[in-house]
């Protein structure tokens, strides 16, 4: 039943304008970030020839446009995720799904893994660019495989905060809103840190959703990244599967 639900939210998503639009988009915006990087590549590296231990292709290209990409989509993914749950409350088809037989974890995860089949077209598309500097030169293929997984874990992390946030309202405007809004304060976290002690600075960094991303975009490989992004997703999954549970008990 979850793929079930997954598959009508894929369906949902590209019958709708919205996801066409967004993908063409994001698409456009970083393709044109993209060049612009190369053009700035060709223009340095005349000076780079004569330098020891320089930086390569996928540190001065690939590098800033997975960190371009993610503050697109933190900006993007709120749209995505306004309606999943918010747009059956407003329905009133969110009761006809609780008389269903189907639990409310096969409903998450149904609707989480339809938004994630969505993200992961968006980065498969993204990750078309760097793969076509192979034709001209060699890349850092492990700076590349962490920083595509970062992202992947990023945009889990995104969906996971939004699906959570269309659950607790029936007006998709406003869980995009706060969803932004929690996103955002996550990004900047670590910012509140600054000039306080160093227990309380390191406090917000761990908290900071792009202190674990920075690393990744570097190629440095720490499992703490890795596991505070799938403990980030897990919570909101399971804090939209209450707060489903708790509205569908009390419908009765």
């Amino acid at each position: 039943m979850m793929f079930v639900i997954a598959g009508k939210e894929i369906r949902c998503l590209f019958l709708s304008p919205l996801a066409w639009t967004i993908l063409a988009v994001v698409q456009l915006i970083l393709a044109y970030l993209f060049l612009s990087q190369i053009d700035f590549f060709l223009q340095i590296q005349p000076r780079l020839a004569g330098m020891d231990d320089v930086p390569g292709v996928t540190e001065i290209i690939i590098a800033p446009l997975y960190g371009n990409a993610a503050v697109i989509l933190l900006l993007v993914v709120p749209m995505l995720t306004m309606r999943l749950v918010s747009d059956e409350r407003r329905n009133r088809t969110l009761s006809l799904m609780f008389s269903a037989p189907v639990t409310m974890t096969e409903i998450i995860l149904g609707k989480f893994l339809g938004l994630s089949a969505l993200l992961l077209i968006m980065l498969l598309m993204i990750t078309l660019m760097p793969l076509a500097l192979m034709a001209g030169g060699s890349l850092d293929y492990g700076v590349l495989a962490s920083s595509v997984l970062g992202l992947l874990l990023l945009l889990g992390s995104f969906a996971a905060i939004g699906l959570y946030m269309s659950t607790l309202t029936a007006q998709p405007t406003i869980a995009a809103v706060s969803t932004f809004g929690v996103l955002l304060l996550l990004w900047i976290l670590d910012w509140a840190g600054s000039g306080r002690s160093s227990e309380t600075a390191s406090v917000f960094g761990y908290l900071s959703i792009l202190r674990h991303y920075e690393p990744l975009l570097k190629g440095v490989f720490n499992s703490t990244d890795i596991i505070y992004y799938l403990l980030f997703i897990l919570t909101f999954l399971i804090l939209s599967i209450r707060r489903l549970d708790a509205e569908r008990l009390l419908s009765r």
